[in-house]
């Protein structure tokens, strides 16, 4: 069953986000992921969500998921987000 990264980022850094932008999308090929969504314009329908950037992943599994999150390939880039941005990241189970 599919699994869905949804990911909520406002960068502090630009410069340093677009060196994890380069490094990416490599990790996540590696655990037979791909881009649905990586930061086109939103539209608000209902509430208050004011995103400043939207990517959305898909990975086969939640298992293929969690093990990219997890991984040594991911980590460094891992880092480099972490420093950039301020994230909320959730994996949702799909059908």
């Amino acid at each position: 069953m599919s699994a869905f990264v949804i990911v909520e980022i406002d960068i502090h850094n630009m410069d340093l986000y677009r060196s994890y932008t380069q490094l990416t999308p490599d990790t996540i090929a590696a655990y037979d992921g791909k881009f649905l969504v990586r930061g086109g314009e939103t539209t608000l329908l209902e509430g208050d969500l004011q995103p400043k950037r939207m990517v959305v992943l898909e990975f086969p599994s939640v298992d293929k998921a969690t093990a990219w999150w997890h991984s040594d390939v991911y980590a460094g880039a891992k880092k480099i987000r972490q420093k950039a941005a301020t994230t909320k990241m959730i994996i949702v189970e799909g059908v």
